[in-house]
């Protein structure tokens, strides 16, 4: 998935794991999604949460990492592991972009000392890790028979590595009655994310959960304090900022390549989240680059 086009964008691809992988004992960690990211110059994401926890590899780059309200510099061969529904956001440094690979786990939880967070440095021992990481997105790009399993192996044995440093431990968390609704709606935000150019409806993402849209529609509020389609909506005005500001492109060709089905609910949509037009947003940002540019 591209998710910014112009100067400044951020592709990421994400493997997802079958619900009804048998990896054995429910009360295993299990390894439900491989996310492979590169941000190409500058990008800063906002605070978001996840249903489960997840495993930062930084691959590659600098940058920086905010959990909760503290900020800390992250660099190639680091590890951040965030627990579930622990605000986080990454920022990637313009003149070397981060890249990383993050392993989301369910029923896994860090007991690190930054509000939920877990933050190592692997030195020496990055290139075991390197090398498992390499192979679980190779079986997860060749989907050959029983590359779940093997994923979920490779997850086991470097979660074995990792507890090895003096200051990290993991504890196993139990199955709450919201973890499926939580996982259910974390898949339809994530088909939003790679699909929101596209004209979807209420239906059809209820039905890539498998699920009914009412109760959809009442989880996904509960969850991330916005509704399906609002936060379609919000998701193209989030990257028609860009289009506005990297390219050439008239209002009506965004409001095309973004789903809208009229000029005038694109327009309408965006002055009710931005507080200004489309035209007006790109203007303003013109006249500061210029006035930038003559104060250099």
């Amino acid at each position: 998935m591209i998710r910014r086009k112009g100067k400044r964008f951020v592709s990421s691809t994400t493997y997802r794991l079958n619900d009804t992988a048998d990896f054995g004992s429910e009360e295993r960690s299990r390894l439900r999604y491989i996310t492979e990211t590169r941000f190409s110059q500058e990008w800063n994401s906002t605070l978001h949460t996840h249903s489960c926890s997840e495993l930062f590899f930084v691959t590659g780059g600098q940058g920086s990492f905010c959990v909760r309200n503290q900020e800390f510099p992250t660099e190639i061969n680091d590890v951040i592991v965030v627990n579930a529904k622990v605000p986080h956001a990454e920022q990637s440094q313009a003149d070397a972009p981060l890249s990383y690979i993050v392993l989301g786990v369910e029923h896994l939880e860090t007991t690190g000392d930054i509000g939920g967070c877990t933050v190592l440095h692997l030195q020496e021992r990055a290139s075991r890790f390197a090398a498992c990481l390499q192979l679980m997105l190779q079986e997860a790009r060749g989907e050959a028979e029983g590359w779940e399993a093997i994923c979920q192996n490779l997850l086991e044995i470097m979660l074995r590595w990792l507890t090895r440093h003096d200051d990290v431990s993991f504890n196993a968390t139990t199955i709450s009655e919201g973890s499926k609704a939580n996982r259910e709606c974390d898949l339809v935000r994530r088909y939003i994310d790679n699909h929101f150019k596209e004209n979807l409806r209420l239906d059809e993402l209820a039905a890539v959960a498998h699920i009914n849209k009412y109760y959809l529609s009442h989880a996904f509020q509960k969850q991330f304090g916005t509704s399906p389609i609002s936060y379609l909506i919000s998701r193209r005005i989030q990257e028609s900022r860009y289009l506005l500001t990297d390219t050439d492109l008239s209002l009506s060709q965004i409001a095309h390549i973004l789903g809208f089905s009229s000029l005038s609910y694109f327009s309408q949509s965006f002055r009710r989240l931005e507080g200004v037009s489309p035209m007006e947003y790109r203007r303003q940002y013109r006249q500061q680059g210029h006035e930038g540019t003559e104060n250099n």
